[in-house]
């Protein structure tokens, strides 16, 4: 670690943490988020777009418009082992540190979504294809649960308190500018391999490249020093033995309000990050029908004001409040939820930028402080684990079949009416786990507050 700046503010443990190291956690959890979502969002993507005529083909011609949903449905099968890997590195976070699991998880990522890039078709190996297709999409699913939580907390554990916000922020804006990324390859692929082409071979590239992006976020992350918390609790020797079991004996209400917390921003997110909304706006037998290009352009612009939005809503929480950000965010989201499938089905490509921005700035701001509100809401000897599962259960409950739900919605109805219903009624679930929560920012989080953590985190209990 880098000689300590003896005008630097204090870590939680109480330590001084340096300019230098602040940058280099900074950049490590960024670069290291932004590669695991890159690698998750190209799937959603092929799995809206590419994947139904290739993988899926057989259930396609047997049954009119099941493609689809069984094609975002392997998107969901995902979120289904996201605990699987909450859970493993949960344990192992809380046991042996933080950087360790990060590392695991990034190599995890980057090998399953390369191994899709070489994946045989239905038409190249049968039925094997989508079976292996799936298997991948699992092992990604174990690294996505894993990931979070100790990309977040090696953020939050290493900021000063009064800028946990700001930092923890850092790993949430590796989302948007992986779907940037991600958006942006995919449109260049439709550039450089137009039509058939495309299905060819063009979709294969970006998830090669991703090869490229993990051994960039495996140097990167190589060089950060472990959490300043952790190395106090393993210093004081007091790692918990079983924290996941601890966990859910004390704080089980905990973990579900967190989880309903972040439902609705997922439920919403995944529209766009699941591939719904792109497969809608661009199927030439649909209602809007889109060029795909364009679509993906749109995608790409509401990407940089989610990240914009995500850094603000970190930012602003450190000065008014995590509640009071989250607030604000879910009455904004409430109202664009509302305004985007008009604005999608109008055929425009401008208002369909429009209805992306709207969204994703209330996503932002629900987003951006959820880092440091959900480590400031769980003891330090269950952080990991709490953090974790409790991210793992909430995509579960909001975006794990979102994309599917609002096909199949479609489907049945033949409007996008339905969906909107859906994501409003997860809005406002989302709001009400929010209100029952305190606001605890500021609170410290090394060991020896265990006593304090583990008390005052809901509004029913006295100050």
């Amino acid at each position: 670690m880098s000689a300590p700046d003896a005008s630097g503010p204090l870590t939680p443990t109480g330590t001084i943490s340096s300019s230098t190291d602040r940058r280099r956690v900074a950049f490590a959890t960024v670069v290291g988020t932004t590669v695991e979502w890159y690698d998750f969002f190209i799937y959603a993507f092929a799995a809206g777009v590419v994947f139904e005529t290739l993988f899926f083909a057989p259930w396609k011609e047997l049954f009119p418009g099941s493609a689809a949903i069984i094609s975002f449905a392997t998107v969901g099968i995902s979120f289904l082992f996201r605990p699987l890997g909450a859970f493993l590195a949960g344990h192992y976070g809380d046991k042996f540190g933080r950087r360790p699991v990060l590392i695991a998880t990034l190599v995890l990522m980057g090998a399953a979504t390369t191994l899709i890039g070489v994946l045989p078709t239905y038409a190249m190996a049968g039925v094997i294809a989508p079976i292996i297709l799936i298997l991948l999409r699992i092992l990604q699913g174990i690294s996505a649960g894993g990931e979070w939580g100790g990309a977040v907390l090696m953020a939050v554990e290493h900021a000063p308190k009064h800028r946990r916000g700001l930092m923890g922020a850092m790993p949430q804006i590796g989302v948007p500018i992986g779907l940037l990324l991600a958006s942006g390859m995919n449109q260049l692929m439709t550039l450089f391999f137009p039509g058939d082409s495309f299905f060819d071979w063009g979709w294969r590239i970006p998830f090669l490249f991703s090869f490229v992006l993990i051994l960039v976020g495996h140097y990167v992350r190589r060089r950060v020093e472990e959490s300043p918390v952790f190395q106090e609790i393993a210093e004081r020797k007091e790692q918990a033995r079983a924290p996941i079991s601890l966990l859910f004996r004390r704080f089980a209400p905990l973990v579900i309000l967190c989880a309903f917390v972040f439902a609705a921003n997922n439920a919403v997110g995944y529209m766009t990050t699941g591939g719904f909304i792109q497969r809608y706006a661009s199927n030439p037998e649909g209602p809007v029908g889109l060029p795909l290009g364009e679509v993906l352009g749109a995608v790409t612009l509401s990407s940089v004001t989610w990240l914009i939005a995500t850094f603000i809503g970190g930012w602003l929480s450190d000065k008014i409040g995590r509640k009071v950000t989250y607030t604000m965010g879910w009455i904004w989201l409430g109202v664009a939820v509302l305004l985007v499938f008009p604005l999608v089905n109008s055929g425009s490509v401008a208002l369909l930028a429009l209805g992306l921005i709207l969204l994703t700035i209330g996503l932002g701001f629900s987003y951006g402080p959820q880092s440091a509100w959900y480590s400031e809401l769980f003891p330090a000897s269950v952080r990991f684990s709490g953090v974790s599962i409790s991210y793992a259960i909430g995509a579960i409950i909001g975006g794990a079949f979102a994309p599917t739900i609002a096909q199949a919605i479609v489907a049945g109805t033949g409007s996008t009416d339905g969906v909107t219903l859906y994501l409003f009624l997860m809005v406002a679930a989302s709001l009400t786990a929010t209100l029952l929560l305190r606001d605890r920012r500021g609170l410290p989080l090394g060991p020896e507050h265990e006593d304090e953590q583990a008390h005052g985190m809901y509004v029913w209990h006295k100050r």
